[in-house]
Protein backbone atom coordinates (compact mmCIF):
# COMPACT_ATOMS: atom_id res chain seq x y z
CA UNK A 1 0.00 0.00 0.00
CA UNK A 2 1.41 3.34 -1.06
CA UNK A 3 0.97 6.33 1.22
CA UNK A 4 0.57 9.69 -0.51
CA UNK A 5 0.35 13.28 0.70
CA UNK A 6 -3.42 13.19 0.66
CA UNK A 7 -3.61 10.15 2.94
CA UNK A 8 -5.92 11.16 5.80
CA UNK A 9 -4.41 8.54 8.13
CA UNK A 10 -1.32 10.73 8.37
CA UNK A 11 -2.78 14.22 8.13
CA UNK A 12 -5.69 13.82 10.53
CA UNK A 13 -3.44 12.99 13.54
CA UNK A 14 -0.94 15.62 12.40
CA UNK A 15 -3.70 18.23 12.21
CA UNK A 16 -4.83 17.28 15.72
CA UNK A 17 -1.30 17.68 17.06
CA UNK A 18 -0.92 21.05 15.33
CA UNK A 19 -4.24 22.28 16.75
CA UNK A 20 -3.15 21.21 20.23
CA UNK A 21 0.19 22.97 19.77
CA UNK A 22 -1.60 26.13 18.60
CA UNK A 23 -3.94 26.18 21.61
CA UNK A 24 -1.02 25.59 24.01
CA UNK A 25 0.92 28.40 22.36
CA UNK A 26 -2.02 30.80 22.76
CA UNK A 27 -2.53 29.66 26.36
CA UNK A 28 1.11 30.28 27.33
CA UNK A 29 1.14 33.66 25.56
CA UNK A 30 -1.92 34.69 27.59
CA UNK A 31 -0.35 33.25 30.76
CA UNK A 32 2.82 35.28 30.20
CA UNK A 33 0.73 38.43 29.87
CA UNK A 34 -0.50 38.00 33.43
CA UNK A 35 2.81 36.82 34.95
CA UNK A 36 4.04 40.38 35.56
CA UNK A 37 0.70 41.37 37.02
CA UNK A 38 0.80 38.37 39.38
CA UNK A 39 4.39 39.14 40.36
CA UNK A 40 3.43 42.70 41.19
CA UNK A 41 0.48 41.53 43.28
CA UNK A 42 2.68 39.03 45.14
CA UNK A 43 5.27 41.77 45.65
CA UNK A 44 2.60 44.06 47.10
CA UNK A 45 1.58 41.35 49.55
CA UNK A 46 5.20 40.86 50.61
CA UNK A 47 5.50 44.62 51.18
CA UNK A 48 2.37 44.50 53.36
CA UNK A 49 3.90 41.68 55.38
CA UNK A 50 7.11 43.66 55.83
CA UNK A 51 5.27 46.79 56.95
CA UNK A 52 3.27 44.73 59.46
CA UNK A 53 6.46 43.15 60.83
CA UNK A 54 8.25 46.43 61.56
CA UNK A 55 9.07 47.42 65.12
CA UNK A 56 6.74 49.83 66.92
CA UNK A 57 9.02 52.87 66.74
CA UNK A 58 8.41 56.29 65.21
CA UNK A 59 11.01 55.63 62.49
CA UNK A 60 9.53 52.21 61.67
CA UNK A 61 6.03 53.64 61.38
CA UNK A 62 7.27 56.47 59.16
CA UNK A 63 9.29 54.21 56.82
CA UNK A 64 6.60 51.51 56.95
CA UNK A 65 3.88 53.89 55.81
CA UNK A 66 5.99 55.19 52.95
CA UNK A 67 7.02 51.66 51.98
CA UNK A 68 3.41 50.53 51.99
CA UNK A 69 2.42 53.34 49.62
CA UNK A 70 5.34 52.99 47.20
CA UNK A 71 5.49 49.18 47.34
CA UNK A 72 1.84 48.55 46.54
CA UNK A 73 1.56 51.31 43.95
CA UNK A 74 3.28 49.47 41.05
CA UNK A 75 0.64 46.72 40.93
CA UNK A 76 -2.16 49.27 40.78
CA UNK A 77 -0.41 51.53 38.29
CA UNK A 78 0.44 48.56 36.07
CA UNK A 79 -3.27 47.83 35.91
CA UNK A 80 -3.77 51.37 34.64
CA UNK A 81 -0.93 50.99 32.13
CA UNK A 82 -2.67 47.99 30.61
CA UNK A 83 -5.59 50.29 29.77
CA UNK A 84 -3.49 53.17 28.50
CA UNK A 85 -5.17 55.48 26.02
CA UNK A 86 -2.08 55.87 23.84
CA UNK A 87 1.48 54.60 23.54
CA UNK A 88 2.70 57.79 25.26
CA UNK A 89 0.23 57.23 28.11
CA UNK A 90 1.44 53.64 28.44
CA UNK A 91 5.08 54.74 28.71
CA UNK A 92 4.16 57.41 31.25
CA UNK A 93 2.32 54.92 33.48
CA UNK A 94 5.13 52.39 33.20
CA UNK A 95 7.57 55.13 34.28
CA UNK A 96 5.38 55.80 37.33
CA UNK A 97 5.64 52.09 38.22
CA UNK A 98 9.42 52.24 37.80
CA UNK A 99 9.71 55.34 39.99
CA UNK A 100 7.69 53.67 42.76
CA UNK A 101 9.78 50.49 42.54
CA UNK A 102 13.00 52.46 42.89
CA UNK A 103 11.59 54.28 45.91
CA UNK A 104 10.54 50.95 47.40
CA UNK A 105 14.03 49.51 46.92
CA UNK A 106 15.53 52.42 48.89
CA UNK A 107 12.99 51.84 51.66
CA UNK A 108 13.87 48.15 51.81
CA UNK A 109 17.56 49.01 52.04
CA UNK A 110 16.88 51.42 54.93
CA UNK A 111 14.87 48.75 56.76
CA UNK A 112 17.65 46.22 56.20
CA UNK A 113 20.51 48.51 57.26
CA UNK A 114 18.88 49.87 60.42
CA UNK A 115 17.32 47.03 60.94
CA UNK A 116 13.71 47.93 61.61
CA UNK A 117 12.41 44.34 61.68
CA UNK A 118 13.45 40.94 62.97
CA UNK A 119 12.33 39.32 59.70
CA UNK A 120 15.18 40.37 57.41
CA UNK A 121 14.74 37.29 55.23
CA UNK A 122 11.54 38.63 53.63
CA UNK A 123 13.17 42.06 53.29
CA UNK A 124 16.12 40.54 51.42
CA UNK A 125 13.88 38.41 49.17
CA UNK A 126 11.72 41.43 48.43
CA UNK A 127 14.82 43.49 47.57
CA UNK A 128 15.86 40.87 45.03
CA UNK A 129 12.34 40.79 43.54
CA UNK A 130 12.24 44.59 43.46
CA UNK A 131 15.53 44.68 41.53
CA UNK A 132 14.17 42.15 39.04
CA UNK A 133 10.95 44.14 38.61
CA UNK A 134 12.97 47.32 38.06
CA UNK A 135 14.92 45.55 35.30
CA UNK A 136 11.69 44.36 33.67
CA UNK A 137 10.19 47.85 33.71
CA UNK A 138 13.36 49.51 32.39
CA UNK A 139 13.44 47.08 29.45
CA UNK A 140 9.69 47.39 28.83
CA UNK A 141 9.92 51.18 28.74
CA UNK A 142 12.89 51.02 26.36
CA UNK A 143 10.99 48.62 24.09
CA UNK A 144 7.82 50.74 24.17
CA UNK A 145 9.81 53.88 23.32
CA UNK A 146 11.55 52.08 20.48
CA UNK A 147 8.21 50.85 19.12
CA UNK A 148 6.76 54.38 19.32
CA UNK A 149 9.59 55.71 17.16
CA UNK A 150 9.05 53.09 14.43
Amino acid sequence: MKVGFSDSRIFRPLATVLKLFYFLLIYFMEQKKFDLQERLIDFSIAIMEISESLHSTFASKHIGGQLLRSGTSPALNYGEAQSAESPADFVHKMKVCLKELRETLIGLKIISKKPLTNNLEIVNKSSVECNELISIFVKSIQTANKNRQN
